[in-house]
């Protein structure tokens, strides 16, 4: 083996010192290879193909300059063309930005004589626009007014909106040239801002430029336009407001003592009238405009406190408000207007129910205080007054009562003297009672019954905020843009103001109450001879009273689609029945309440796991019982349904029983136990075997009872429904024991695969660590061959040396035999 090394290595030392050009040409040849790759590699980088030049967004026709190619430099140019110039920055895949083209165009064909309108494609790449500036949205729109700028569009993107606060920004005063239009103009129930400059002396007094800047910088923050800034150029109208002096910025206000900007203690600069304007103005309407997009604006607002949503339609462009805001703000107004004799209550009230019915309420109010304040009795002590009520007020008073009060004196009261006021109210139907109450009344008997009563109408709403803790904050949104918020809050699409037939007159009032986690709808809406007001008063009242008959409204799926319902006049489909029934909010009571039936309830959500885990055991208990007519099963998802509060659960999957006839008897599966379906078997018929029909138990009469016949006929029914659950389980054991056995030959094979597969890992490894020391050997004997050869390869070079100096040696010694004999020849012929 070493010898068949060293003969290889000599060849090819040989083949190397005999044929040099061999090296050099697989040098050349690697150095291409090297040169190949790398050209290669670099031509990687140009393999996308660049992007398509920008096209123009908006079309030719439009009043739209297009900078398709992002020149921002001559956004700068156009501006100093035109007094009012708006700016819109896109991106041409945007969506918005798309949607928003149609309403920049319709608004630009009105107003393109008075605003310069650009457009700026701020997302090629090779734009100024991108390069230099950095949005964070589109599309964003910016208006200029003269040099004052940019004022950031915040509203909706719609042409009626956009139009109104362009034309805000073209005129941010409004001149007031008499005392008339200055009263009108202070007319209005928002804050309005009044700026006295006489404008004899100069063009443009000192001052009123930066008053100009503060009414343009007010519509950063105030989009809507609520606070209106106007100017006063004549003393005489001035005095009206009790202004004198010039350059003087006057504050309206409709609650509080109107104010005057305090030049001395801050600075006179359009940001700090704005800031203090804002500081201290009064809303008594607030508009909200939720962007459509995640938002945490209504939690914020929603946050403050309860607040009343009134879904209104509105125009931007109308001169005057509409009559159904113009009705709000009157409400609000009075609302808010608490007087001067707010402060001083003279009455402490407390609301008693009655207990001969629920619709019955005694308001009992102190005429007195005390040092102590409220001498009422605790929340523990209730039973109490109400037992004062009773035998002291109501024995005066006709019962049932639908309207009366009387202010009586009683010497064993502990209260020095109070006043009682009773009445029935007719309490709100939420969506579920409502859908109940005809069939209700007529299974109501007539005779006898009590009269209802009209809603709570007593008390008056002005002042009201001073006079509850349930203080309101009124907001107000556009219905035409918010109407998928109103539909969520359970609104519906008949729901129309009076007079109005358009879907954009639709009109909805809601209450919400976060903090706890309620909202109120409501329901009466005002007909063809009403107005707003009234139903706007009666839901307020009957929130703020301390009695309150609002039900809480419920928020549910229905169990068909619109294209169910739009097709319901033509042939009805087949009935199905479901082994199931899903429940929702609207047939919950009406199922759960069925006296006739033991209703088994599972409450469930989507997201939960452990529910979808159980589902095959709930479907095999609803075949089980498929057969009985008394025993239902149902489910409800508790994450898209509201439920009373009785009904609801902490946590999911929950099972309830409500037994017939002893709804109030409802008890919940223990958790302790799993459910399996024998233990829910083993539930239902322990808790449904003592439920009886009430009248059946004072039946009276010879021969059997008809509690014991009920009773052995819901045996039978149990006992056949047990035979046949004990003949299903028996096929189920048979098909698990198969089954079982099935699986227990399968593991034996698999243990014996299991046996040789580990046998034949066994001598994979044997072989493995033979083969890992051959070749360690065969490495220990190739380091050998190389160190040989090393050394063979300087014994070789030592030899050539060798033979080299030996061949030196004989070429110089063959040279001096010649050169003798040459000179022995010479002598030789020389001496002959």
């Amino acid at each position: 083996m070493l010898r068949r090394v060293r003969h290889s290595l000599r060849q090819v030392l040989c083949l190397m010192a005999r044929r040099p050009a061999v090296l050099c040409g697989a040098i050349v040849l690697s150095v291409l290879v090297i040169l190949a790759v790398k050209f290669t590699c670099s031509r990687a980088k140009n393999v996308v193909a660049p992007a398509r030049p920008p096209v123009r967004f908006f079309s030719a026709e439009a009043p739209v300059v297009d900078l398709y190619l992002g020149q921002l430099d001559q956004v700068e140019r156009l501006r100093t063309m035109a007094e009012v110039s708006l700016i819109f920055f896109y991106a041409p895949w945007c969506a918005h930005s798309m949607a928003a083209r149609q309403e920049v165009e319709q608004v630009a064909k009105k107003l393109s004589k008075q605003v310069q309108f650009v457009a700026v494609n701020c997302w090629w790449s090779q734009g100024k626009c991108r390069k230099l500036n950095r949005l964070y949205q589109y599309p964003t729109i910016h208006l200029f007014y003269r040099r004052f700028g940019p004022i950031d569009y915040k509203g909706p993107l719609v042409a009626p909106y956009v139009e109104s606060f362009i034309l805000r920004v073209i005129t941010p005063l409004i001149y007031l040239p008499s005392k008339a239009t200055l009263e009108e103009f202070l007319s209005d129930h928002e804050s309005r801002v009044v700026g006295f400059f006489q404008f004899n002396s100069s063009p443009q007094p000192p001052g009123y430029i930066t008053y100009l800047s503060s009414a343009l910088q007010a519509l950063k923050w105030d989009s809507h336009g609520v606070v209106r800034f106007g100017v006063v150029t004549s003393k005489q109208v001035a005095e009206a407001i009790s202004v004198k002096d010039d350059e003087t910025v006057y504050l309206h206000r409709t609650f509080n003592s109107s104010l005057i900007f305090p030049r001395q203690e801050r600075n006179f600069t359009s940001d700090g009238i704005c800031r203090w304007v804002f500081e201290h103005h009064e809303s008594v309407v607030q508009w909200l405009q939720p962007p459509g997009t995640k938002s945490r604006l209504l939690e914020r607002e929603l946050n403050r406190g309860p607040a009343l949503l009134l879904f209104l339609p509105y125009d931007p462009l109308a001169s005057e408000p509409s009559a159904l805001l113009q009705q709000v703000t009157d409400v609000a107004v009075r609302y808010h207007s608490c007087g001067s004799n707010a402060s001083s209550v003279s009455l402490c009230c407390h609301s008693v129910v009655l207990a001969h019915s629920r619709t019955s309420v005694c308001e009992v109010c102190l005429s007195s205080w005390s040092s102590t304040g409220c001498l009422f009795p605790s929340a523990a002590q209730g039973e109490v007054l109400q037992t004062y009520v009773q035998h002291c007020c109501l024995h005066n008073l006709p019962v049932p009562v639908s309207a009366g009060c009387s202010n009586l004196l009683n010497s064993y009261s502990p209260f020095s003297q109070y006043s009682a006021c009773c009445r029935e109210v007719e309490p709100q139907l939420n969506q579920s009672e409502a859908k109940e109450e005809p069939r209700m009344q007529r299974d109501r008997p007539t005779p006898g019954a009590p009269p209802r009563a009209a809603p709570l109408q007593g008390g008056g709403i002005t002042g009201l905020q001073c006079r509850t803790n349930k203080t309101l904050r009124f907001y107000v949104l556009d219905v035409a843009l918010n109407w998928p918020l109103a539909v969520r809050l359970g609104a519906s699409g008949t729901i129309r103001a009076a007079g109005v037939r358009s879907d954009a007159g639709r009109v909805f009032a809601t209450i919400v109450n976060l903090k706890d986690e309620v909202h109120y709808v409501l329901q009466q809406i005002p007909a063809a001879g009403a107005t707003l007001t009234e139903s706007l008063e009666a839901f307020i009242r009957n929130f703020s009273a301390p009695y309150s008959v609002l039900q809480r409204h419920l928020v549910g799926e229905e169990n068909t689609t619109e294209a169910e319902r739009s097709d319901s006049h033509q042939q009805p489909p087949p009935p199905r029945r479901r082994l199931i029934t899903e429940l929702t909010t609207s047939s919950f009571l009406p199922f759960v309440m069925d006296l006739e039936k033991d209703v088994v309830l599972i409450y469930y959500t989507q997201w939960c796991g452990f529910c979808s885990a159980l589902n095959h055991i709930f479907i095999q208990l609803a075949r089980l019982l498929q057969g009985n007519s008394t025993v239902a099963v149902a489910r409800v998802n508790v994450a898209r349904n509201d439920l009373p509060w009785e009904f609801m659960v902490d946590h999911v999957p929950t099972i309830l029983l409500f037994p017939r006839y002893r709804k109030d008897l409802s008890v919940k599966f223990p958790g302790d136990l799993p459910v399996t379906l024998p233990n829910l078997l083993h539930f239902i018929l322990q808790h449904s075997r003592h439920t009886e029909k009430p009248e059946a138990a004072c039946a009276d009469g010879p021969g059997p009872s008809p509690v014991l016949r009920a009773e052995f006929v819901a045996l039978q029914r149990e006992v056949r429904a047990l035979h046949h659950a004990r003949s299903r389980l028996s096929q189920q054991l048979a098909q698990l024991w198969r089954d079982n056995r099935r699986l227990t030959f399968g593991t034996r094979s698999l243990e014996a695969q299991n046996a040789e597969l580990q046998r034949e890992r066994q001598s994979l490894e044997q072989q493995h660590r033979e083969k890992s020391r051959q070749l360690g050997e065969a490495v220990k004997r190739l380091q050998e061959l190389a160190d040989t050869s090393e050394n063979l390869l300087h014994e070789n070079m030592l030899l050539k040396l060798l033979l080299r100096a030996l061949k030196d040696r004989a070429e110089a010694g063959e040279q001096g035999d010649a050169e003798r004999q040459e000179a022995e020849q010479k002598r030789s012929h020389m001496a002959s």
